[in-house]
């Protein structure tokens, strides 16, 4: 892994925002209208007021930039954000409660030396689009600030970073703060220069992989190369040169990843016999349920089963739902179609179900960009048209709807070494890292 070190985060004064809840926000791009909305009224400080500035009416172009950084530079002013004193890891921790079960994820923040994907050993997983670095890199030259952490995953088979830094908690206050989906976050600030360079030697020379915040890295690479051109040759300890990360061991026990499930608008509608007689010579289908509610048979199957090759297709036409087992036969169909692909990648269930079945086998190459959810019950209502789902939402109701099995952490580590990028959505990290814990300035000091 490249240089980690701690930092001295901006951070708000609770004697002056009350409670931390109150002032905190999800990532901006799992923001939609709605939270924001909520987010503004909650507290007059809500970090939603930066990393996701509401328009106005009357606003030129980047004006939604400039009244951010007013925001963040009033709030510096006024004492509602004081620099801490000393540099620190932040060792962050998030509670939730999933398929009946509570999970605890732990982590902890620092700044890592940024290096570009493919020039050294942190690698992305993802692809990155063009307009939400170009929205990034407006918000981080407004501001000249990490406003929201990095995710990033490290190999550590004991966890020893993270006992050793939660060893150092012992004795120290935690922040709280519970989020809108009721996960509990708790925050412990640990200054002990001991503990810092025991926690930086065991990570060092550890890769690091990206698991969420791909375009919010690249924006820092972007931000650290637009100084050099503006300033010349940065420092080395310059804090451009990093980026506000919270790394995560891949062995935590409170590593899950959650699918991202397909509802599909504009493709052809098929009955269930259509489906299985498109996709039969290479796949196994078997028809198991009528209705939309046999969706939850179709998942738990597909979860008890564990295997990325299990696919499950709602066939509008007949109200049916097929799960679909892909054969040998599919598999060295990848290999001609993605022939350029590792065997890894071309296993992964997101890549057989849009390389393979919905673009070859199903005809719908070149389909509008789906609506992506999580849960079964969301997919359900998605068909029924009793949700709004974010910005594909739409009258027009959904043709074709896609059950997909997750990429686990493994995967994105052998794909990532590979240099390879996942499709678009084949990992949804769980729970989201929240902004306003605390904040990396990009400023000399």
């Amino acid at each position: 892994m490249p240089i980690i070190a701690p930092f001295a985060g901006l951070r708000y004064d609770l004697a002056k925002v009350g409670q931390l809840s109150d002032v905190i926000a999800p990532p901006y791009d799992v923001i939609d209208p709605a939270l924001q909305d909520r987010l503004y009224a909650q507290h007059p400080a809500n970090v939603i007021r930066v990393i996701l500035n509401r328009p106005e009416t009357a606003d030129g172009e980047d004006e939604k930039y400039r009244r951010a950084a007013d925001f963040f530079d009033r709030w510096q002013r006024e004492g509602i954000l004081k620099r801490d004193p000393n540099p620190a890891i932040y060792v962050y921790n998030q509670e939730f409660d999933y398929d009946g079960q509570t999970i605890l994820r732990r982590g902890f923040m620092c700044r890592v030396r940024l290096s570009k994907f493919g020039e050294g050993n942190i690698y992305p997983h993802e692809e990155t689009l063009p307009k939400a670095k170009v929205d990034r890199l407006k918000l981080t030259k407004a501001c000249q600030t990490n406003c929201s952490q990095i995710f990033g995953l490290y190999p550590d088979p004991n966890n020893e970073a993270q006992t050793t830094l939660e060893q150092a908690c012992q004795g120290i206050e935690p922040l709280r703060a519970t989020d809108h989906l009721g996960v509990r976050h708790t925050m412990w600030v640990v200054t002990d220069p001991a503990v810092i360079a025991k926690v930086c030697e065991i990570l060092r020379d550890k890769p690091m992989f990206v698991a969420d915040g791909h375009h919010r890295y690249e924006t820092a690479c972007n931000y650290r190369d637009y100084l050099i051109e503006q300033q010349g040759p940065l420092p080395a300890d310059h804090p451009a040169n990093f980026v506000m990360t919270q790394l995560v061991s891949m062995n935590d026990p409170g590593m899950i990843v959650l699918p991202t499930h397909r509802l599909l608008r504009g493709t052809q509608a098929f009955s269930s016999d259509e489906i299985i007689r498109r996709l039969g010579g290479m796949f196994r289908c078997q028809k198991l349920g009528a209705g939309l509610d046999a969706a939850t048979a179709c998942w738990q199957r597909m979860e008890s089963e564990n295997r990325q090759g299990l696919i499950a297709l709602y066939a509008v036409k007949d109200d049916q739902w097929v799960i679909c087992d892909a054969t040998d036969e599919a598999m060295a169909e990848m290999r001609k179609i993605a022939a350029d692909q590792s065997d890894d990648w071309r296993g992964l269930g997101v890549s057989l179900l849009h390389r393979l079945v919905i673009d070859k086998l199903l005809g719908a190459a070149g389909h509008p960009k789906p609506t992506y959810v999580h849960q079964i019950d969301e997919v359900i209502d998605g068909i029924r048209g009793d949700a709004s789902l974010g910005e594909n939402e739409s009258n027009e109701p959904f043709s074709l709807a896609a059950l997909v099995m997750p990429a686990r952490v493994s995967d994105v580590e052998k794909i990532s070494l590979h240099k390879e990028r996942m499709p678009a959505k084949s990992t949804y990290f769980f729970p989201k890292l929240l902004s306003g814990m605390v904040f990396h300035t990009l400023k000399t000091v």
